[in-house]
């Protein structure tokens, strides 16, 4: 009989035959570091949008209003990452994060907007 050992710490394997780690902690950071770059890329994005999100959220607490660029590019803010972009009949576009939405108007100013449900 050929005893199996874990792929994580190299200790042998006990109990059925189809067992492929010898405890729910090695199976876990063996699969942790598998899905690491994946894990980190994801974070790293959701991080990004929840900051976009809270910015938007900050400055436009009345539901519609006008801000520099240079004002949200301070706060912290990243034109690169938005969930939906959406374009109006009139040819208006929107960027979105979640609800909070935002239109690039001339002179470096933008208009911040909540959408409706």
């Amino acid at each position: 009989m050929e005893h199996l050992t874990c792929p994580e710490c190299g200790d042998k394997i006990i109990g059925r035959s189809d067992k492929k780690f010898c405890s729910d902690a090695c199976r876990n950071a063996f699969n942790n570091k598998q899905n690491k770059t994946k894990t980190n890329y994801m974070r790293n994005v959701n991080n990004k949008l929840r900051k976009n999100y809270r910015i938007l959220s900050e400055y436009n607490f009345e539901g519609k209003t006008k801000v520099n660029r240079l004002k949200l590019q301070n706060a912290g803010f990243d034109f690169d990452y938005v969930t939906q972009i959406v374009t109006y009949k009139n040819g208006s576009q929107y960027l979105f994060v979640y609800d909070q939405g935002y239109k690039v108007l001339d002179h470096d100013w933008i208009l911040i907007v909540k959408k409706n449900d």
